[in-house]
């Protein structure tokens, strides 16, 4: 028999939301190992007790905010559909990107921290679901190439291009702020020439 699990209230998913946006903000700015549960505590404005009756750990914290991450991290790929003008497709995929980027930057560090330090805490996913799901895409895009309907190109090697040129403006914020001043807003100028760069790489 299943046994069904209590229905939270809306304080309690409250409360729990609440954790988990302060835990991206503390998680994102100092990893994993900087981050203890009373920095969590202080930014969410709730007692240590408080948080640890939602979540008992830090470590649980942590992989509830990745669970979450991997689904919003893995949507703009799953998009990329065969059927589909090919040259608009990966243009698309990199649009998703680039505003995944610009409006998740905090998810997108925090996800970049874990790489960095070995993907401790996601080492079976992304060597099971992303892996799968670039297989798949892989698969798509090569395709397209073996068809002439692209450019020829290295399938991985040009998703990989897609995440180092628009991650890269979430990771490193700091730096392309420092670099442009106070000017425009970058996402607007990447998008730009992003859409120009694979645009004419792509032309079959």
């Amino acid at each position: 028999m299943k046994i069904q699990q209590p229905r939270r209230s809306r304080i309690q998913n409250k409360n729990r939301n609440v954790i988990l946006d302060a835990a991206l903000q503390e998680f994102s700015a100092r990893g994993f190992s900087g981050t203890t549960i009373d920095q969590i505590a202080d930014a969410a404005g709730l007692s240590k007790p408080n948080v640890l009756y939602y979540f008992p750990s830090k470590e649980a914290i942590y992989r509830g905010l990745l669970v979450g991450l991997l689904d919003l991290w893995l949507a703009p790929l799953r998009e990329l559909d065969a059927e589909g003008d090919p040259v608009e497709q990966i243009l698309g995929y990199v649009r998703r990107k680039l505003l995944l980027s610009r409006d998740y930057p905090n998810e997108s560090r925090l996800f970049a921290s874990e790489v960095l330090h070995g993907a401790p805490h996601m080492t079976e996913v992304l060597s099971e679901d992303l892996h799968d799901l670039v297989a798949e895409k892989v698969s798509i895009i090569a395709g397209w190439t073996a068809s002439g309907r692209i450019a020829e190109v290295d399938p991985h090697h040009l998703i990989f291009s897609i995440w180092a040129l628009t991650q890269h403006y979430a990771d490193f914020d700091v730096q392309v702020r420092a670099v442009m001043g106070e000017g425009p807003d970058p996402y607007a100028g990447a998008m730009i020439f992003l859409e120009h760069l694979f645009r004419r790489m792509l032309a079959p």
